[in-house]
């Protein structure tokens, strides 16, 4: 039996405030620190308002239609693999699936690599009446030459303890024995080490730092924290109705309309589950912290009030989706001031603040820790750099975001994190979100050194655009609070209401971030969400680019038509042509129409702008391509385009590891004289190491032209033009590309080549 009571005598809900996955609320050891923030703030103009593509909102699936979309994908992950074009080492393996209202499907993977898991492999498949696209983490090929270490797992437990000693750790022992992984986030996939370091950090916060280490050099390659941190009578949100179940004689802390939630005491403890709440008359807490039900409550109906936000706004069913509840566990440690989300045991925990008496149970701390698991069950943002700062303002964004939907008269809903907790002691927020440095520590902008920032701080920047978002810059007053956002840019932003705001947010987390999703990718995951809600080049698409710009993140986008550069071409007399021009217009509505002045003979623009044909002259043109909208706006594109004798191999040719030169050829016939003092040769090579490679021109007499010697250290590829001075050399006769990989593990092949002589 569930009781949903109102007792207007007695508050009933207390809440509990930490941020991480583990995450946490605070930082462990809290920095200070003056941030800087750049030009102040302005006055906004009147706030944008839109309604979303009904086809592009979340379809609320039952757990039985959810697990049966698991299991179709997961059925089909061999014909998903050979479609995506992966390696015959490679697996799939099914993490989520959701679907929008017109039947767009998402299914969210990870991968195996010869049986090992593949970290930052995961990859996002959106399938639409047949048609695929796929939005992954890491876009380098997944290619190792064996899966066997030269370092022993015993060395690498040794360094793990090390390192997370020096990170302050106590207790420190590992959890289990490390395990050997694929690291696929870095700049090429290696084989590694993965140790997971358990105990207590400095903090009190439980402990699961996840070391990775090089398997073939021992050398770290990346760390990040796996416990992210971050309410019945209310202590923090008053009167409030809660779910509870009667057991016999005994009501307990279960809330049976929401997949059973259940709130334990854990009495001091740092371990286990605890005790369930009870309670003989159904009468819960009384506002109070010396009454240990006023956190229960709290706890309770925070997790209520954050399942209900869900639910009601995008039809989530439960934290996973799957109609399964969490947990939550009160009165955690002593002293402990802060709370966390634990993905491990699937539960959130708060702790009792400083001396046991200022509990971190409000209602945006609950929102918070239980979004750290929405996250992990969604795009995964992995707990360290940008990602990581991007992890724990979503938890930010979100407690926001449940606060304005349960709207209580006790805590009125603001863009403040812990504003109800006091955790400074003076009665300030513990973050604030229109401008994110009166903390004293976050960053209102991005920098490219944000990824060195703890997370709790380089959440700053996403913070302040999700107010940006919202509200717009400049002054106001928003539920008696006042606001005062600045931009970087020192340009006003118009929001698009929080209502919009957190869709845009919430589309692009599900469906279009990733475990390693910086923020620049978070501004094409939110600008892509806001074109499947709003359509492209809407108000709110420019707004929600504005307010990356305000930020610094990208560019604002200029009103009207606009045409992107078009660099200068070069192409073969005689050889097709295909190039596709890129405009767009920011006027609702309005179609485009190309044209195009100077084009080579042979070559003509089409109704979408793209050039194509097979030239017939040779000779340079000066070009100008004109884009015009039915409003009669326009944007011009100016370049030149030469036409000359191209000679190209499009032949594969397999580069041997560490071992001898390989030669691609290309014979030229019917020409009389020289090559050119500026003879070009473009070159495509793949391989995971360019570093390796030496690549020369060989000439038809022998001569060898130096074009790349072991240059480019560990990025992937070659994709150049090099220009050199053949005129030595008699145009016909022979050439050839010569590669060689001179160190071994990464392999490759030369894909194609072209010689302009």
């Amino acid at each position: 039996m569930t009781r949903h009571d109102r007792y207007p005598h007695h508050p009933r809900y207390t809440a509990a405030l930490v941020l991480t996955a583990v995450g946490t609320l605070l930082a462990a050891g809290m920095q200070t620190g003056a941030a800087s923030a750049a030009p102040g703030g302005h006055t906004a103009s009147a706030k944008i308002l839109a309604t979303p593509r009904a086809g592009a909102a979340p379809a609320a699936l039952s757990p039985s239609k959810h697990a049966a979309l698991l299991k179709s994908a997961g059925a089909a992950v061999k014909s998903t693999a050979k479609t995506l074009g992966l390696g015959a080492k490679e697996k799939l393996l099914v993490k989520d699936v959701s679907q929008d209202a017109d039947g767009t499907t998402h299914t969210r993977y990870e991968r195996t690599y010869s049986g090992l898991p593949v970290l930052g492999g995961d990859l996002v498949v959106h399938a639409k009446s047949g048609r695929l696209t796929v939005t992954k983490a890491a876009k380098a090929d997944l290619t190792l030459p064996d899966i066997t270490p030269n370092v022993t797992s015993a060395t690498v437990k040794t360094k793990a303890l090390a390192t997370a000693s020096k990170a302050g750790g106590e207790q420190a022992e590992l959890d289990g024995a490390p395990r050997l992984v694929v690291w696929a986030a870095g700049a090429k996939p290696v084989l590694a080490w993965e140790a997971v370091v358990g105990g207590f950090q400095d903090d009190g916060t439980p402990n699961e730092l996840h070391v990775i280490t090089d398997a073939d050099s021992g050398k770290a390659v990346f760390q990040y924290q796996g416990i992210e941190t971050g309410t019945g009578t209310g202590q923090f949100n008053g009167t409030v109705p809660l779910g509870t179940t009667l057991s016999g004689s005994t009501y307990q802390l279960v809330d049976g309309d929401r997949a059973g939630h259940r709130t334990y005491d854990l009495n001091q403890g740092t371990s286990g589950t605890g005790t369930l709440f009870t309670d003989d008359n159904d009468v819960w807490g009384d506002g109070t912290q010396s009454n240990r039900q006023t956190a229960g409550v709290d706890v309770a109906f925070g997790a209520s009030a954050t399942w209900d936000y869900y639910k009601d706004v995008f039809g989530r069913n439960g934290i996973r989706n799957d109609g399964v509840a969490a947990y939550s566990r009160a009165h955690y440690g002593n002293n402990y001031v802060n709370a966390f989300w634990d993905d491990t045991c699937f539960c959130m925990t708060y702790g009792d603040g400083s001396g046991n008496t200022h509990p971190l149970t409000a209602l945006d701390v609950a929102a918070h820790e239980m979004s750290h698991g929405v996250t992990a069950a969604t795009a995964g943002l992995t707990y360290s750099g940008e990602s990581g700062g991007l992890n724990e303002a979503t938890s930010d964004i979100f407690a926001a975001a449940v606060e304005f939907h349960a709207n209580l008269p006790a805590d009125v809903p603001d863009y403040m994190v812990g504003e109800k907790i006091d955790i400074n002691g003076n009665g300030t927020p513990l973050r604030y979100m229109d401008k994110p440095s009166k903390d004293g520590a976050s960053r209102d902008y991005w920098s490219s050194t944000l990824g060195s920032v703890d997370v709790h701080y380089s959440s700053g920047p996403a913070n302040h655009l999700f107010y940006l978002l919202s509200e717009g810059s400049g002054a106001k007053t928003v539920n008696g609070v006042a606001y005062d956002s600045p931009t970087y840019d020192g340009v006003p932003v118009a929001g698009i209401g929080i209502d919009n705001a957190q869709k845009v947010w919430y589309r692009a987390l599900t469906t279009y971030m990733t475990s390693s999703t910086n923020y620049a990718g978070a501004r094409t995951a939110t600008l892509q969400a806001a074109a499947d809600l709003f359509g492209a080049y809407s108000p709110t698409y420019l707004a929600v680019a504005d307010a990356w710009a305000a930020i610094n993140v990208g560019s604002r986008i200029a009103l009207g038509v606009n045409l992107a550069p078009v660099a200068a071409q070069i192409s073969g007399v005689g050889q097709a042509v295909s190039l596709q021009t890129d405009a767009y217009t920011t006027n609702s509505g309005a179609g485009l129409t190309y044209s195009a002045t100077g084009l080579p003979d042979g070559l003509t623009i089409s109704s979408t702008g793209l050039i194509s044909g097979i030239p017939t002259t040779l000779g340079t043109s000066d070009v100008t391509v004109t884009v015009t909208d039915d409003t009669g706006a326009s944007a011009t594109a100016a370049f030149s385009w030469r036409i000359a004798n191209i000679y190209a191999s499009a032949t594969r040719v397999d580069i041997p590891d560490n071992a001898g030169a390989v030669e691609s050829p290309i014979t030229v016939t019917g020409r009389d004289g020289n090559a050119s003092a500026t003879t070009q040769v473009y070159v495509k090579i793949v391989h995971t190491y360019r570093g390796d490679l030496t690549v020369d021109l060989v000439g038809p007499n022998g001569t060898v032209y130096s074009l790349l010697n072991r240059s480019g250290g560990s990025a992937d590829n070659v994709d150049q033009t090099f220009t050199v001075d053949a005129s030595a050399q008699p145009v016909n006769g022979t050439w050839k590309l010569r590669v060689q990989d001179h160190a071994g593990v990464d392999i490759g092949y030369i894909e194609q080549w072209q010689l302009t002589p």
